[in-house]
């Protein structure tokens, strides 16, 4: 059963945080796929994971690319997710039912602690995550990008 991770963002944006979090997921052997609710959002990250260092980049592709299932990171605005990932990122109000988390090892809710409409959302999604019986922990930001766990519920 999944842990919903919720990643409050107010010392970093979503650009800057979700590379280093994937990386670590592709250093873990893991699949991931990023769910985003804007299209072009999808395309900007596209081009950020492809130039976000520049001594690397993360392998991966997007609705529309050619052999989903060959990508560990996968970058949708659909509920398909064709690279068998044990990770799912939620960004940009992005959703999913507590079921189809339940099937994930790990989900991350990241949400700008700046948008007062996020965060409303982002805790909406996290009373449906512990109504549902997951496990839910919240993580901030603190000064430097540092992500502390401040809370934690459910399972």
């Amino acid at each position: 059963m999944a842990e919903v991770r919720f990643y409050h963002l107010t010392q970093q944006p979503m650009e800057v945080a979700l590379p280093v979090m994937l990386e670590r997921c592709l250093d873990r052997g893991w699949r991931a796929a990023v769910r985003g609710a804007i299209p072009e959002r999808i395309e900007a990250l596209d081009t950020r994971l492809w130039t976000w260092r520049d001594d690397g980049f993360l392998p991966h592709g997007k609705d529309g690319d050619p052999m989903p299932e060959r990508q560990p990171v996968w970058l949708t605005t659909s509920p398909d997710i064709p690279n068998g990932a044990v990770a799912l990122f939620l960004i940009d109000g992005a959703e999913a039912s507590s079921e189809e988390m339940a099937a994930f090892q790990t989900v991350a809710v990241l949400f700008d602690g700046h948008d007062p409409d996020a965060v409303t959302r982002a805790r909406a999604q996290w009373k449906a995550v512990s109504g549902a019986g997951l496990t839910a922990v919240y993580w901030a930001q603190e000064d430097g990008g540092r992500w502390v766990k401040r809370a934690s519920s459910g399972a």
